[in-house]
């Protein structure tokens, strides 16, 4: 079973806030002291972290959950509960963060990059913060705050350099093993490799650039064919292409047919992939037959000994042997050559794009059964008291819901007098003058 995973879903949850306490002092001396009651505690977040030492997205396959720890509830005597531990949940430099809808929520890719996946809920204020010169004695608090909870999509990109990029048993596998101390899984049949590769080429102490090893693709790729999305993705973030071609004569296609598939399908799955920096190389070539060979003569063989490519070839722009090591250390050298004006073009930016949704107010719904439906946490927040039959609790959430624009909002929705309003387990009946 294939230990590299690059998308699942995470179900994150936010830990719930602790509850207000409701107390009053009770010492000697003292027959009518305040209220005392304690906060309850912010329930803890749940945050994604990009960790440079996580290659996949494996942990979430079996076990999509994350949830935070809550906060404690409220004591008397002041006794505020403690805050929940925000939960870090590490996933790989590369990933993208999309809600169910497929909206793209962010992207994480650097080491340390952070998104917000599911809020704590805030605690519940206990009894002693809504003393007031009319409140001498309130025997209400709140409750703590249900954590958000929501299903996300990750999907990771790798970040490499360099893709290499060719029809399946091209030798890319074999070639990412030479030039750097990656040991990828080599033998001789198609789509030996099913998870993408990653090796470090140091060319001196200064000079290093990381090369993905892509699984192969073939005609159709950019439909869905063979592995076709799985790895397409992954040469997005690629700052050079290296396209690797067959010169071998079992090859199922001649290298400039490989060529012209091969852009093909990156054009059909993103059209901008064809301008990135790219080289052709013809691999495999201590395997290009001699001049007794059909098909080929003299000058390919002598072309191809020279480092160059055959003839009969238009499109290679250079040629290696990965099994010999012969043009290996020249094309490493090229790439890097590649990679560093690459780098030099792009514009560093500071930190990375986060898309979120406004703030959330007060909105009012008609559900499909009639009822006025209240949307929106400041609502919900409102109406969040350990005791609504009480006349001084009741009256507070009126002023809340008052304040926050309620009664405009019913108007707007339509209301009639005498009809159901529900807010959170909270139910009414709309009285436009109340």
């Amino acid at each position: 079973m294939s230990g590299f995973v690059d998308h699942a879903q995470v179900c994150a949850r936010g830990g719930s806030g602790g509850a207000g306490s409701v107390s009053f002092r009770r010492e000697a001396h003292v027959p009518r002291g305040g209220p005392d009651g304690g906060d309850g505690g912010d329930g803890g977040s749940v945050w994604l972290v990009a960790d440079s030492n996580v290659a996949s997205l494996l942990a979430f396959r079996d076990h999509p959950h994350r949830t935070a720890p809550s906060g404690v509830h409220g004591q008397g005597k002041k006794r505020h509960g403690a805050k929940g531990a925000d939960l870090e949940v590490v996933v790989p430099e590369g990933t993208q963060v999309f809600d169910l809808d497929g909206a793209l929520l962010a992207d994480l890719v650097h080491a340390g990059d952070r998104f917000l996946a599911a809020q704590g809920g805030q605690g519940g204020r206990g009894n002693a913060r809504f003393l007031s010169n009319r409140r001498r004695a309130p025997s209400f608090a709140e409750q703590g705050e249900p954590g958000e909870e929501r299903w996300l999509h990750l999907e990771l990109k790798l970040l490499a350099d360099v893709a290499l990029v060719g029809f399946p048993n091209v030798g890319k596998s074999t070639l990412i093993a030479r030039m750097s101390a990656a040991r990828p899984k080599i033998a001789d049949y198609p789509f030996t490799t099913l998870e993408p590769n990653l090796g470090v080429v140091r060319l001196d102490d200064r000079v290093e650039y990381v090369v993905a090893d892509i699984p192969g693709l073939i005609e159709g790729a950019s439909d869905g064919r063979g592995l076709g999305h799985t790895f397409l993705r992954h040469v997005e973030r690629a700052r050079v292409l290296c396209v690797l071609v067959d010169l071998s004569p079992t090859a199922p296609h001649s290298p400039d047919e490989q060529h012209r598939i091969l852009l093909a399908e990156l054009g059909a799955y993103r059209p901008e992939l064809l301008d990135r920096p790219r080289i052709v190389v013809g691999s495999k070539a201590d395997l290009v037959a001699g001049p007794a060979d059909a098909g080929t003569g003299d000058a390919d063989r002598a072309r191809v000994d020279a480092g160059g490519p055959p003839a009969s070839v238009a499109a290679v722009d250079a040629t290696i042997s990965a099994v010999t090591g012969r043009g290996v250390a020249e094309l490493a050298g090229r790439l890097g050559v590649l990679v560093a004006e690459a780098r030099a073009r792009e514009q560093q930016t500071e930190g990375f794009a986060v898309h979120r949704p406004a703030a959330e107010g007060v909105r009012v719904e008609r559900d499909i059964s009639g009822v006025l439906v209240v949307r929106g946490r400041p609502a919900l927040r409102a109406v969040a008291l350990s005791d609504l039959s009480d006349p001084q609790a009741l009256a507070y959430a009126q002023h809340r819901l008052e304040r926050l624009g309620l009664h405009k909002e019913l108007a707007r929705a339509g209301a009639r007098e005498g009809e159901l309003v529900r807010i959170g387990a909270f139910e009414f009946e709309y009285a436009p003058d109340a």
